[in-house]
């Protein structure tokens, strides 16, 4: 362990990218139809709209289902990462992650109420109302926890938990009055899937992630201040009622956005800062 702290963050980094593209072309190549290694970068460079009837299916399965849902995994993934780590910084508490916000919640109620009017018949309907539903979640959480123009870390973390039982209360009526098809779909949208990613989806979601990851790095310097403490870091110069509101924000921007597209993913946000 001694040995790998030691490492250069570029060599680090490095290495990481090189794994990241084998597990690329490994998810484009393997599945329920097994496209080899060769062909994948002949469809590749044949590009989205060429029609060959020699590898027609490999085509249509490399372009319009498998590089969806892996271009739609790396932005997903990327963005609840980045907003765990943001959490972690700001709660000074190896446990945060994006759902102590109330983010996946409100998301989730947004999209459940979406499916009970009918909603999921529209082009990203759900998906507009889980972003609209967890970004008002995170907009509750932060004012609730507001007294005296400050905010604090505990009083945020339980504002937080109260609005994710609040938010299972809300899906568990919205269940209740619900059909059973709606329910079947509130269901697996719940659980989490790649399975009904889209370019569309892609293209909504890439902006977002872009705009959230790179504003979250003009805070690395001052959330390794805050992890002194709010005393200590305010003593150093750091405006942090106003530092904790933006970055907040930020994860609400980032993590709101991922549970959109793919449902509720958990578990990223917490291990994945860890394990860098």
């Amino acid at each position: 362990m001694s040995e790998l702290r030691r490492l250069n963050p570029r060599t680090v980094a490095i290495v990481l990218t090189i794994a990241l593209v084998i597990v690329v072309i490994n998810a484009l190549t393997t599945g329920a139809y097994t496209i080899k290694f060769g062909e994948v970068f002949t469809v590749l460079f044949q590009g989205p709209a060429a029609t060959s009837d020699a590898n027609s299916v490999s085509h249509a399965v490399f372009w319009n289902v498998r590089l969806p849902r892996v271009a739609l995994a790396i932005v997903v993934g990327a963005s609840l990462a980045v907003a765990g780590v943001v959490m972690q910084g700001v709660f000074r508490n190896p446990l945060a992650e994006p759902a102590t916000v109330g983010v996946s919640g409100g998301a989730a109620v947004g999209a459940v109420i979406a499916i009970t009017l009918g909603l999921s018949k529209i082009t990203l309907g759900v998906q507009v109302f889980a972003f609209i539903g967890g970004t008002l979640a995170t907009a509750i959480v932060y004012g609730l926890s507001r007294v005296d123009g400050k905010t604090d870390v505990v009083t945020l973390i339980l504002t937080g938990i109260a609005i994710n039982a609040l938010s299972g209360a809300l899906i568990g009526l919205a269940v209740f009055i619900a059909d059973d098809d709606q329910i079947r779909t509130v269901t697996f949208w719940s659980l989490g899937s790649l399975g009904l990613a889209t370019w569309r989806a892609v293209a909504v979601v890439l902006p977002l992630a872009i705009i959230g990851i790179a504003l979250s790095t003009k805070f690395a310097r001052t959330l390794d201040l805050m992890a002194l403490g709010d005393r200590s870091a305010a003593h150093v110069g750091v405006p942090v009622e106003r530092v904790r509101l933006q970055t907040i924000a930020i994860v609400g921007l980032l993590a709101s956005s991922a549970v959109a597209a793919t449902g509720i993913i958990a578990f990223v946000g917490l291990i994945v800062p860890h394990i860098l």
